[in-house]
């Protein structure tokens, strides 16, 4: 199987692997070349660039069967994504390909005299890939060892909210109804608003003063350059309704905000913000609530609360998925 890397920034557009990504079983949001051209330009000034493409004789190389972001720091490959703004990494490819991608995409990447330790992460726990990888790694007479790296909690959706709501056990039901009627009887009411492209600007305002209210490092996570990065990703995708802002409005005033990005038929949960004089009224959890509801709505499958393994998530009934580490090491 022919396989082509390049370092060239323009091929994230030029080379588009998107199709690969909704092909894939486990493709996700964030392994679509323009959410990965978006992270490249915001950070990748100091990271060296592989973009590895596998090809099929029979395409003639018309066709990527796979496809997969690599970035280099100093004698350490990655996963192109970091570990800071990016939940799922890894390649992508055809159905049952990973496999054979996985071993081409190694080989050549193994003779880049670089870099001398690989350290993926971001693989789900029931993904192809971490097998296909290590098993490639082996191949290429590596030392290869395994480990849980985190936990990204998840709901499947059904059908209709009465069916969510009863399939949570009674404590987390009852606790769900009550917060939220709670928060509207203690206040002359609430509303649900979702940005649009009218007031997206001002609304990420809003988030942004809500984020920097927050105790401990989250008050600290939205520097100047992370904030660049968040209003490239809105002003990037919430055209096409894959960038979501949602807030919790109380007498006009923002009191929560979420973020969440909606492909291949999820919901993601990619990040909150609360005021905490309101603290007490649990706003963010009732909005997340809404999320749920709005997400059945539409027809999607899963909501995804992604990265950490934080008790509230699992309040709304979340099951936990691990994210896998792969450490890859040249003999």
């Amino acid at each position: 199987m022919p396989v082509w890397i390049s370092h060239d920034g323009t091929d994230f557009l030029a080379r588009d692997w998107s199709a690969l990504v909704e092909l894939d079983a486990h493709g996700t949001f964030f392994q679509t070349p323009a959410y990965l051209k978006l992270y490249w330009e915001e950070f990748g000034e100091d990271l060296e660039l592989s973009l590895v493409f596998a090809t099929d004789e029979a395409t003639d190389g018309e066709g990527w069967v796979g496809a997969g972001g690599f970035e280099r720091v100093g004698a350490t490959l990655r996963f192109l994504g970091g570990t800071e703004v990016t939940d799922y990494m890894g390649p992508v490819a055809l159905q049952g390909r990973s496999d054979e991608v996985a071993s081409v995409m190694l080989a050549a990447l193994a003779k880049d005299s670089e870099w001398s330790v690989a350290d993926f992460r971001g693989l789900a726990e029931d993904s192809a890939w971490m097998p296909a990888l290590a098993k490639a790694a082996g191949a290429e007479g590596f030392r290869v060892q395994v480990q849980d790296n985190d936990v990204t909690p998840r709901l499947s959706l059904p059908d209709t909210w009465d069916a969510y709501l009863m399939s949570l056990p009674s404590k987390l039901r009852h606790e769900l109804k009550r917060k939220a009627r709670k928060l509207d009887n203690d206040t002359d009411g609430y509303q649900v608003v979702i940005s649009d492209a009218d007031r997206l600007e001002r609304d990420l305002d809003h988030f942004v003063d809500l984020h920097r209210m927050s105790d401990g490092p989250k008050g600290k996570f939205m520097q100047p350059g992370m904030e660049i990065f968040f209003r490239r990703l809105a002003e990037a995708f919430q055209p096409d309704g894959t960038f979501r802002l949602a807030f919790v409005e109380i007498g006009g005033k923002r009191v929560a905000g979420a973020i969440g990005f909606v492909s291949h038929g999820t919901f993601s949960l990619y990040n909150s913000a609360l005021d905490p004089a309101w603290r007490a009224l649990s706003p963010g959890m009732v909005l997340v609530g809404e999320l749920i509801k709005s997400s059945i709505d539409e027809g999607l499958h899963t909501f995804d609360m992604l990265k950490g393994g934080l008790e509230y998530k699992y309040r709304f009934g979340a099951l936990p998925r691990k994210l896998m580490r792969l450490q890859v090491a040249k003999a």
